[in-house]
């Protein structure tokens, strides 16, 4: 959404689009996988390509293939980059054995896997939007191999 007073107040201030997540003390991760799995503006994007977003590895194949219509626009690439990488954190966990989200100290929600690795999904969520490299699915095979 445009917020004119808002947009010129981030450009003025240098100020980031980007997710950060708090908790307390670093506890209860557990109900934040389906905050972060909410996904509203990918979820728009890829429903008015015809392409339903299940979750699924499947799903990710199918957001790459999407034409890139939102570089044009500059309201929409940095939010639209958070939401692929929150997307594609969320099939890692959902369908990653052990993969389960954490928190840096920062507030960034990062995917971790069992071996400990950590993936900073919404960084490669900006890559993707931005430029479509690396892929999602490529990615994803990446993390599900580890």
């Amino acid at each position: 959404m445009d917020i004119p007073f808002l947009t010129a107040w981030r450009r003025r201030r240098g100020a980031a689009h980007g997710v950060a997540v708090l908790s307390a003390g670093g506890e209860g991760y557990e109900g934040i996988g389906e905050l972060l799995a909410e996904c509203d503006l990918l979820r728009s994007q890829a429903g008015r390509e015809g392409i339903g977003l299940d979750d699924s590895a499947a799903s990710l194949e199918a957001l790459d293939q999407l034409l890139p219509r939102w570089r044009d626009d500059e309201e929409v690439l940095p939010w639209l980059g958070n939401d692929a990488g929150l997307y594609l954190g969320t099939v890692i966990v959902r369908t990653v054995p052990g993969a389960r989200w954490e928190i840096w100290s920062n507030g960034q929600p990062v995917v971790r896997l069992s071996s400990g690795r950590e993936f900073d999904v919404v960084a490669s969520g900006h890559e993707w939007a931005a430029s479509g490299v690396p892929e999602l699915s490529q990615l994803y095979a990446e993390v599900a191999e580890a």
